[in-house]
């Protein structure tokens, strides 16, 4: 019997010729200031991927540069 619930949706995928591939950021969720190196530098909380929720701690200036598009705030 065929259940709607368990088809998966395929995701537009690029991979490079390195054979890496390169996942763009969904959405930022907090930021926090952190001394590294002897200096404060801004990091904000990136969130790759809605249904898992993996994410990773990102310096914001990057971040604004890669993508600006994510500072609505």
């Amino acid at each position: 019997m065929f259940d709607s619930a368990h088809v998966l949706e395929a995701e537009d995928i690029q991979i490079k010729e390195d054979l890496t591939v390169e996942v763009p950021p969904i959405t930022l969720k907090e930021s926090r200031v952190e001394e590294r190196k002897g200096k404060l530098v801004n990091l904000v909380k990136v969130i790759w991927d809605r249904r898992t929720g993996d994410s990773t701690w990102e310096l914001e200036e990057d971040m604004r540069k890669s993508h600006p598009h994510l500072f609505t705030w």
